[in-house]
Parts: structure tokens; C-alpha cells; sequence
């Protein structure tokens, strides 16, 4: 388990250098690691040098499909120090250990106006880099440039005392899971199926039992469904020996779920969600992040008046509660990290999140992982 670091600031904080390493995307599966220059900052930004930055399945998706231009710097689950502050920064300071978003909205247009921030351009914009290339986030490097709108509108969040760089770094992928969870309204009177428990299908499942629902729990890997269970998440169907669907249906009076989430990024399953769920239920999209066409029967939805529903993102609004919950520690997230990487080794951090074993969750990779002591 990850403990508060004892730091010495002045050797974290210390000369900024010129130069630093980074995981550098050139195309299709290839990731180089390459020294770059630092990023330099403006006024209302901030420097941050990154502790932990953890792996995204959207990372991974860009990097296997080269839907994005080339090069550029990956990395958005980030935690770290702030170095350097720009002319006119009044809210932080050097030294000051924080969380960042990479995405904040305007608040003011259509969009921010109904509440769906993710759809805001503002928030389509990214707004930290390690200044290699299109702005991508960049915590798969040393340091990160932090834009003034990040700053300066709620996107750059202080760790307290007694909070660890990998407990903070989760707050981003958190509030995606809570935003989606809020527009999934589940019930202490309902059944939620939550299907697959990797990292964010185990967040999705918590929650939602949190909220009081009785959550079932389905993965192929009985490793997986063995860490859900150290949360509290015992009932559990592996996928790989049972029928989902039937047992589903055999545990709510042949009804099926009234609520399922699929965590899974694979489109097939959306049928399975759909048949899980019972007439009138709603079904959650969350790992659908990819454009493709699905075939699924559209009288589930039409005849049997089932809801299909989808959640990207993160939420402004709910920056607040979600960074509470973290910072109580109510949920030990630093033990969803399965495996942690220094900065140098994150192409086979990449790798081993691209392809995951059964006992793989979380990765981490850590440029910071010699700061300690």
C-alpha cells in the first residue's frame, strides 16, 4: 500500500532542467521514450512535476487505433508538485502537492447550460502538456504545463496532509464513474448488474452499492472477482463458467436486473446488457468510447421499453463531493493499483495494460517513484 511521502520539496521542487524524459506516441502501437524539452509556462499557468500518472483505457485505444496525430504525450490521471507558478497565480504555490484535470468547461455555453459539459468545446480543448506535440495531457512525462483556464476554473485540486500521490491521482476516473452513476439513479430497492470488474467496472460497482443497491458482480477472471470482493462486492458470477443473463434472471424472480452497467469495451456485449436488463430497466454504456456499429434487437428498447444510456467523462459540478469521498479514504484506491512503473519502464507499463492478465488492474506509471526518503 502507498503511504503519504515524506518529501524533501527543495529536491523535488529544485533546478527545473531543460530536458526530461517522456513516453512519446508516433503512431499505431508505437510509444518511444524520448528526452524532450521541458514545457515552459505562461502567466496563470502552472508547472507540475508528475508523481503518479495512472493508465487509461482511452490511452490505450488511441495508441492501438492512431486516432490521434503524431507526436504527442499521453497521460491524464495525474497527480504531482507544483514547481513553478506563472505571473499572476494567487492559488498556488511551489511545492504545493496536487491533483490536475486536463478537461475543464467554459460553464457558459449550450452545452455547460444543460449540464453536459463533456459536449462544451472548451472542455473538448485539452488543457495540460508536456509541450510535445498537440496538448494530450502529458503525465506520461516528467513535468506538465498546466493552462490558465485549468488554474484558474476548478481543474487543479491541493492533496492535503495524509492523502497519497496515488490515492489523489484517482479523483479524474472517480468522477467519470460517479457522473455515471448519478445518470444510472440506482435504487436501495433495485438490482444492478455491473458487468466486468476490471479497475473502473469495481469503482462502477462500489458506488452503486453505496447508493443501496444489491450489485452482482460479473467477470471472466475469478482473480478479479476476488478483488471485488475485498470491497464488499460478494455477489459475484464468473462469465466464463454461467450463463450471466440466466443467473441474473434467476436471482430477481425471472425479472432481470433493473439496472445494468456494461464496463466493458466490447460491443457484443451490449446484447447481453440489454437481455440482463428486465422489461422497463436501463442499461449503461460507460466503455463504448470507440465509433462502431452495434447489432443489439431494437424492440428490447421500443417493445420492453428498456433505456439505453450513456456516460463520458468527467463533471465540474461534481468535483466537490467526488474529491471528499477520495480524500477520506473511505475507499482504499491505492490498492487498485496492481502494478506500478517508474517512468522509464512505462512502455512496459503500456504493454502490460494493452494486454492484461488476469490479476492486472490499475497501472501506474510513477516518474516519480524516487522521491521517497
Amino acid at each position: 500500500m502507498a503511504v503519504t511521502p515524506q518529501l524533501n520539496l527543495q529536491n523535488v521542487i529544485g533546478r527545473v532542467p531543460d530536458k526530461m524524459l517522456a513516453a512519446v506516441y508516433h503512431g499505431v502501437n508505437d510509444v518511444r521514450m524520448e528526452v524532450v524539452r521541458v514545457p515552459e509556462i505562461g502567466q496563470d499557468e502552472l508547472l507540475v512535476r508528475i508523481h503518479t500518472c495512472g493508465i487509461c483505457g482511452t490511452d490505450l485505444k488511441k495508441v492501438a487505433t492512431g486516432s490521434h496525430s503524431a507526436p504527442r504525450i499521453f497521460g491524464h490521471e495525474m497527480a504531482g508538485v507544483v514547481v513553478r507558478t506563472g505571473k499572476g497565480v494567487t492559488k498556488f504555490a511551489e511545492g504545493d502537492r496536487v491533483m490536475v484535470f486536463h478537461h475543464i468547461p467554459c460553464r457558459k455555453c449550450f452545452y455547460c447550460s444543460k449540464k453536459v459539459f463533456a459536449q462544451c468545446e472548451t472542455y473538448k480543448r485539452v488543457g495540460t502538456t508536456a509541450g510535445y506535440g498537440e496538448p494530450s495531457g502529458g503525465g506520461f512525462a516528467e513535468y506538465i504545463r498546466v493552462m490558465d483556464w485549468i488554474v484558474n476554473d476548478g481543474g487543479v485540486i491541493r492533496i492535503p496532509d495524509g492523502v497519497s500521490f496515488e490515492q489523489a491521482s484517482h479523483i479524474e476516473p472517480v468522477n467519470t464513474v460517479w457522473k455515471a452513476i448519478d445518470t444510472l439513479a440506482p435504487r436501495a430497492d433495485e438490482t444492478v448488474l455491473v458487468i466486468g470488474q476490471g479497475p473502473i467496472g469495481l469503482l462502477l460497482s462500489y458506488l452503486a452499492k453505496r447508493r443501496g443497491a444489491t450489485v452482482l458482480t460479473s467477470d471472466l477472471f475469478d482473480q478479479r472477482l476476488t478483488m471485488s470482493a475485498g470491497y464488499g462486492l460478494t455477489n459475484s458470477i464468473n462469465a466464463s463458467t454461467t450463463n450471466v443473463v440466466a443467473r441474473v434472471r434467476e436471482l430477481t424472480e425471472a425479472r432481470g436486473a433493473d439496472a445494468v452497467v456494461l464496463a466493458v469495451g466490447g460491443d457484443s456485449l451490449i446484447r447481453t446488457a440489454l437481455d440482463a436488463a428486465r422489461p422497463g430497466g436501463r442499461v449503461m454504456l460507460f466503455a463504448q468510447t470507440v465509433r462502431s456499429e452495434a447489432k443489439f434487437d431494437p424492440a428490447s428498447v421500443c417493445v420492453d421499453e428498456k433505456t439505453l444510456l450513456g456516460s463520458y467523462s468527467a463533471s465540474v459540478e461534481l468535483n466537490d463531493e467526488v474529491t471528499r469521498f477520495v480524500f477520506s479514504r473511505e475507499m482504499n484506491l491505492e490498492t487498485l493499483y496492481s502494478h506500478r512503473f517508474p517512468l522509464e519502464h512505462a512502455l512496459d507499463a503500456l504493454k502490460l495494460a494493452a494486454h492484461p492478465q488476469p490479476d492486472t488492474m490499475k497501472i501506474a506509471v510513477q516518474p516519480g517513484s524516487n522521491w521517497e526518503g
